[in-house]
């Protein structure tokens, strides 16, 4: 019995007039007709569908032969590894990666963003005395070198849970920050230089009041080094101490404890006031992607990006890996030569730093990614640049440099989630937001992470870990522009103090991870 037609506009989305395929909005079993009226396909009548598509991946509306460019958003996501006609399922058994190389313009599509009237352009923020404004007041035990890693949580510990800094309103806590390295390296190398940016970039970053700098006292990177030249403004409160000095890791923890105790009063002293958002930088990651990604959370992030940028602000782009295939877009955003060269520099940088390990940018997506829907790099880095909306692009930072370029910016990250973000906030970021489809679950601290669901189902599952839900754009519920507005008022509101979901379950310590380049020796 012939299926009766379904309207296509309730079951896949075209994201652009020639493309080849559509992304389905539901499942798609073998037999179902869609009825293409009112589509740029609508010379065709009808189409059937021959393969089953699950909710999220590609339907063929157009035919390929073997060889030929498939589009996605307008753009080539891969070459068809055989004939493929309308109606098909495509995904990893008949699309491969194009090799082509892509033509690359510099400042040919430079926008500067309008902000809407009705605009907020304020948030309660705690001003420093060098004129940034932190969105959090934390005090951080921060390691020079993993033997003192134990030593740093045992202090923080003593501050955490429920009670622990009663009568201390203005502070948001005590984290260590502690990672895998600091010896055994060179520290004149690449490595050992990220590594020491790094830190240095968490010491100074304007969401601490205070610190204690903690090594064991013979390693590579040394507490002095680390403490040392931070440039770090009068009202930051800073202390240092080396296991061996101090006699031990008992002593050590006494010490250290007592330590952070008279720092809080003074850390506590500072209270929220009024800030321009020109003062937020914004960190835009995404993990577990899937493939509503692209044509939800994404793009509805990059109109929240398009409208702190507007009004005075910073946004940073990132991850490298995942805007292969479609760094020619940002080359177009970019205000000089120089900008858009310093990217594809990276881009260069990375093709011969895979190489090296014997892979290449293509080993990406995950196996998560392509059970969500995507299949090549290039797809998904084409649905990972939206992320940073429409503005020019005014600067290209390297791994935790710091950020001091106004307006939409790009940093070079590794695809890899935590070591992502760990380079945004030694950058400066103060809010970060983060897109999912599949269900990531990152904590940044000191800075509060937002999370963001591509789509409802994955929201309705797993909403105890997930702050904003962007699959009613698939749905029909909402538009792209009022998410897009609902996620810029999230991100003033988590500024001036509004606790995120990461947040209530004290996410964050743990997921500090430097970017770890170079021998260990």
């Amino acid at each position: 019995m012939p299926h009766s037609p379904l309207p296509f506009s309730q079951t896949a989305l075209l994201l652009a007039d020639q493309d080849h395929v559509a992304v389905a909005t539901r499942e798609l079993s073998p037999g179902a007709v869609l009825d293409l009226a009112g589509t740029p396909l609508a010379e065709r009548g009808t189409l059937e569908v021959t393969q089953a598509v699950p909710m999220g991946h590609k339907l063929a509306v157009r035919d390929a032969v073997q060889g030929e460019q498939v589009r996605k958003y307008g753009q080539s996501i891969g070459l068809a590894l055989s004939p493929i006609a309308a109606g098909q399922h495509v995904h990893s058994h008949n699309l491969g990666m194009d090799p082509a190389e892509r033509e690359h313009e510099f400042g040919t599509d430079r926008i500067r963003p309008e902000a809407p009237a009705d605009l907020p352009r304020t948030f309660l923020g705690y001003h420093r005395p060098d004129g940034r404004v932190a969105t959090r007041n934390f005090i951080g035990v921060i390691t020079s070198v993993n033997c003192s890693v134990s030593t740093a949580k045992m202090i923080a510990d003593q501050f955490r849970g429920i009670g622990a800094l009663d009568g201390y309103e203005n502070i948001d806590g005590v984290m260590a920050i502690t990672h895998q390295s600091g010896c055994g390296l060179v520290p004149d190398s690449e490595g050992g230089q990220m590594l020491l940016r790094t830190l240095r970039g968490y010491a100074n970053h304007p969401n601490f009041g205070g610190l204690l700098v903690l090594g064991l006292g013979c390693e590579m990177i040394p507490v002095e080094s680390l403490a040392g030249n931070l440039g770090l403004p009068t009202g930051t409160y800073v202390e240092t101490m080396t296991i061996q000095d101090m006699g031990g890791i008992r002593a050590t923890v006494r010490a250290g404890v007592e330590r952070i105790r008279q720092m809080l009063p003074e850390v506590n002293k500072v209270q929220r006031e009024p800030a321009d958002v020109s003062r937020l930088t914004l960190g835009l990651n995404c993990g577990g992607s899937d493939g509503y990604s692209g044509i939800t959370a994404n793009p509805a992030l990059g109109l929240a990006s398009d409208m702190l940028v507007a009004a005075g602000g910073t946004s940073v782009l990132a991850e490298t890996p995942e805007v292969y295939g479609a760094e020619h877009l940002l080359t177009r955003r970019a205000v000089s030569p120089e900008v858009g060269t310093k990217l594809l520099d990276r881009i260069e940088w990375w093709k011969n730093y895979t190489a090296a390990g014997a892979g290449t940018l293509d080993n990406n997506p995950s196996p998560g990614n392509k059970a969500g829907g995507l299949t090549t790099i290039l797809e998904k880095s084409l649905g990972a640049v939206a992320k940073g909306g429409s503005a020019e692009m005014t600067a290209v930072y390297e791994y935790a440099e710091p950020i001091t370029d106004t307006g939409f910016t790009f940093m070079d990250t590794p695809g890899y989630d935590p070591v992502s973000v760990t380079g945004l906030v030694a950058g400066g970021a103060t809010v970060v937001c983060f897109t999912t489809g599949r269900g990531s679950v990152l904590g940044c601290k000191p800075t509060p992470s937002i999370k963001l669901a591509t789509n409802t189902a994955m929201y309705e599952r797993m909403h105890e870990d997930m702050d904003i839900n962007c699959g009613g754009i698939v749905d029909g519920t909402t538009t792209l522009e009022q998410k897009g507005r609902e996620i810029y008022e999230q991100i003033i509101a988590v500024a001036s103090g509004q606790r995120t979901v990461s947040e209530e379950l004290d996410l964050g310590q743990d997921e500090f991870i430097p970017w770890h380049v170079g021998a260990v020796t």
